[in-house]
């Protein structure tokens, strides 16, 4: 008796033995469930640095799954699709639609850069690439969630180490040099004349703050330095006008009870414990791939001081990081990250013969601080990048010397022009690079995103290191 016989002989019988479609399903539930197929992936940057553009472009690439051919996934054709499905946990949803739409119009713009942390999340359909696995699930899923949040707020997390006396006489300290010395001095007089050990002031305690905040919002705007701290100072995002930041560094001295010294040192200590360590335990320390990025372009502009407080903050930044190797269930319960890009943006900025020499250099800003990390484990890698290309590498000949140039239309005022950018050095620059006018790399207007075949730099390569092997 053949076996279609049989089912026709005793009807119902045969439907308890599992078809082979039965077995693969229930595998893929079987394996969805004790498989971790999420990836949270935060994205921040030092001011300026583009970290709006880059998650913007990765989803908007992504989603039209082309123009990514050094992704392993896409270039063996084994990315099916990927959906935005919904925003993170009960963060603000990121407004990719609203940056897209920027973006890809007509007359695309720069979208403004975010302020405050905000999420997205992108459903991701692969194949497999392992035949065996290809037999067990035809197609599998990766949810992967984009976490944005001001690298500013980074920077918090060493004041998790420093107390109250400790974090004063690091600001004054940074306070005593140039550019910050000249910046001060209205925050510094304010505070030198101001009866410390007195009973509580308001007025006079939130006067302090302001010119305090006022301090650091001009070593940012004005002298493009990058280490601020606290960082909901500049960039207080729900806490505007909050109590929380209504405090200022002081010197070292007598603190009575009641006294504006005494109700400083209790307000740092709840900004601590209220904003910087929440912040570290509800979404830092859940993240397992970290990106940082870098307009170094701008800070070679910028001068030595303010380069140097760049490398400064690259070492703040990766000692917040929570290291090491984790599984799917180490993750759970020790989350960690184990993979970190950092990304020197704007490369299109300059020629292609420049990319890596810009590429070394921002190895040299983290080698130092980056140690620790590859000690323990995690994996670190330097990109030169462009998130969106807006020039093109050209050559053209002056007195006699071929030149590699760029060509675009500049942002300041929309005139399309090829200029030579200058050379980028491939170590820390000396001190007679900072005294010959070397560093002078302009800004470009963007191209439409998603129209150039070419439309992006190594977009693909930052994406196959942060996410690649959770596609195969």
């Amino acid at each position: 008796m053949t076996t279609s016989d049989r089912r026709r002989a005793a009807p119902g019988m045969f439907d308890l033995v599992p078809s082979f479609g039965d077995l693969q399903r229930g595998l893929e539930l079987l394996t969805d469930t004790t498989l971790d197929r999420r990836c949270r992936l935060a994205v921040t940057g030092l001011r300026h640095s583009g970290k709006t553009v880059f998650l913007t472009a990765i989803v908007h690439h992504l989603l039209s799954g082309r123009q990514l051919p050094f992704m392993e996934a896409v270039h063996e054709q084994r990315l099916v699709g990927a959906r935005l499905t919904s925003a993170v946990d009960d963060l603000p949803e990121f407004p990719y639609r609203a940056f897209n739409d920027a973006l890809t119009g007509i007359s695309p713009t720069w979208p403004k850069a975010t302020d405050r942390l905000s999420g997205m999340s992108v459903t991701l359909r692969f194949k497999p690439r392992n035949a065996l696995m290809r037999q067990i699930r035809s197609r599998d899923t990766l949810k992967l969630e984009l976490i944005d949040y001001p690298g500013e707020w980074l920077l918090d997390l060493p004041l998790l180490q420093m107390d109250y006396a400790t974090w004063c006489e690091s600001v004054f300290r940074l306070a005593e040099h140039q550019p910050r010395a000249a910046l001060a001095r209205d925050w510094l007089a304010a505070t030198a004349d101001a009866a410390l050990d007195a009973p509580l002031d308001e007025t006079e305690a939130e006067r302090l703050a302001r010119l305090y905040t006022d301090y650091l919002v001009r070593c940012q705007h004005e002298a493009g330095l990058s280490v601020v701290q606290p960082g909901r100072f500049t960039m207080p995002g729900d806490l505007a006008g909050s109590e929380l930041l209504r405090f200022a560094p002081l010197p070292p001295g007598p603190s009575p009870r009641g006294s504006l010294r005494a109700a400083f040192a209790e307000r740092y200590e709840r900004y601590r414990y209220s904003v910087a360590q929440p912040f570290f335990a509800d979404h830092f320390a859940k993240v397992d791939r970290q990106v940082v990025l870098v307009d170094v372009l701008e800070t070679l502009n910028r001068g030595p001081d303010v380069f140097a407080d760049t490398q400064r903050a690259m070492e703040a930044i990766l000692q917040g990081f929570s290291y090491g190797r984790s599984s799917w269930f180490s993750r759970i319960f020790n989350p960690r990250i184990d993979r970190a890009l950092f990304a020197a943006t704007k490369a299109d900025h300059v020629a292609a013969n420049q990319h890596p020499n810009l590429k070394l250099l921002m190895q040299h800003l983290v080698e130092h601080a980056a140690r620790e990390a590859v000690f323990e484990g995690v994996r670190i890698e330097t990109l030169a990048l462009a998130s969106i290309r807006s020039t093109d590498t050209v050559r053209t000949e002056h007195q006699g010397q071929v030149l590699s140039c760029v060509k675009g239309v500049l942002r300041d005022d929309g005139r399309e022009t090829v200029l030579f950018p200058g050379e980028i050095p491939p170590h820390l620059p000396e001190p007679i690079d900072w005294t010959t006018s070397r560093f002078r790399f302009r800004a470009f207007a963007p191209r439409r995103l998603g129209v150039d075949p070419a439309s992006h730099l190594r977009l693909d390569q930052a994406l196959e290191f942060l996410i690649g092997d959770r596609l195969r």
